[in-house]
């Protein structure tokens, strides 16, 4: 098929494609934490090192990992993501939205961008989906060992891999090729071919890159959660997303219709804009 252009959807993952954090499925009670424990000797951590939280929570799950004799192995986190429940209608949203693409010769490509830890999202059954996960993640010693952070992604270096993605710059390490100058309308993925999806104050800087570049962001809740839709609101309001949905991937929902439209509506701005192009 001889594709058109390339639109990116980029989500987040907690509380966004799954409820809750992914450490809470199997991770913290296997340590024998409540989850509020976990969280908050994590926040407590970071507030009395003034650390960041993100670094403060990878370093607890070493800790705790170790204190209980649990494997620090890649393996066992990624065992740890087959437990993880996903919203309804995640497990087919892909190749739906990819069909609806590929019908308007668009590729689709889809891209975790989580504060979460990489290796967990590997082991969920949605890991083949993406283009990339860009997440936390921990180095590993010669025996397969996590000793130490390999990447931390806090809610404002989010920022950076949408660029890696407008650039098509894959790799966490290259600093080189994203900072070069490329136009924009040379770009692998303009911003105005982006669609963001986030569930919250994480995601707020990412989601509002997006927006003011031309892009399109929604932001999710849980549709058992009452009031969720009503706190996100204030989100519309202040100019930071486009859109406030409940997080049903269903056929039908109201996120399969907008995420839909939105491909129309890019679809039919390039077709505009390939029309006002003198030859």
């Amino acid at each position: 098929m001889d594709e058109r252009f390339t639109i990116a959807l980029i989500y987040d993952f907690d509380g966004t494609l799954a409820p809750g954090n992914m450490q809470e499925y199997d991770f913290i009670p296997a340590v024998g934490k409540s989850n509020k424990e976990f969280w908050s000797e994590a926040n407590s951590l970071a507030e009395d090192q003034d650390a960041d939280m993100v670094l403060t929570y990878m370093a607890r799950m070493i800790q705790e990992a170790k204190s209980k004799g649990l494997s620090l192995r890649r393996e066992a986190f990624q065992e740890s993501g087959r437990r993880v429940t996903l919203f309804n209608g995640v497990k087919e949203w892909f190749s739906r939205i990819n069909r609806y693409g590929e019908e308007r010769r668009i590729r689709i490509l889809h891209y975790i961008n989580s504060s979460g830890l990489k290796e967990i999202i590997e082991g969920t059954e949605i890991a083949h989906e993406f283009r990339k996960i860009y997440a936390c993640s921990f180095l590993y010693d010669v025996d397969g060992i996590a000793y130490w952070p390999a990447v931390a992604v806090n809610y404002t270096n989010k920022t950076q891999f949408i660029f890696k993605i407008n650039k098509g710059v894959e790799s966490v390490f290259d600093s080189k090729l994203v900072n070069r100058y490329i136009p924009e309308d040379e770009r692998p993925v303009p911003f105005k071919h982006m669609i963001y999806v986030g569930d919250g104050t994480t995601d707020i800087p990412c989601m509002r890159l997006v927006k003011n570049y031309g892009g399109h962001s929604i932001a999710v809740y849980n549709p058992d959660q009452k009031g969720a839709r009503k706190e996100l609101s204030s989100l519309i309001h202040d100019n930071r997303v486009n859109h406030v949905c409940p997080a049903d991937y269903t056929e039908g929902s109201e996120m399969d219709l907008l995420v839909k439209t939105i491909i129309e509506k890019i679809d039919l701005d390039d077709r505009l804009e390939k029309l006002g192009v003198i030859r």
